[in-house]
């Protein structure tokens, strides 16, 4: 009946490897920097780095910067 399957000859073959894959792949995502803070500028600024970027420019002025330096802080 069997023919020497056993549980995983059929089709649970594929739960397996599924339970196997996924948490791996998860772990290792997260030791490569998962869980590392990032911007929504994808070049690693922080929003305090922009700020200054931004006074740098001319964009604001310096009470605004000043404002948005205490909020961010």
């Amino acid at each position: 009946m069997w023919e020497g399957h056993g549980f995983f000859g059929g089709g649970l073959m594929w739960l397996f490897w599924i339970v196997l894959i996924v948490p791996v792949v998860w772990g290792l995502s997260s030791l490569a920097g998962g869980a590392a803070p990032r911007s929504s500028g994808g070049d690693g600024k922080t929003a305090l780095d922009i700020l200054k970027e931004r006074y740098a420019r001319g964009e604001i002025d310096r009470d605004e910067f000043e404002q948005k330096k205490r909020d961010l802080m």
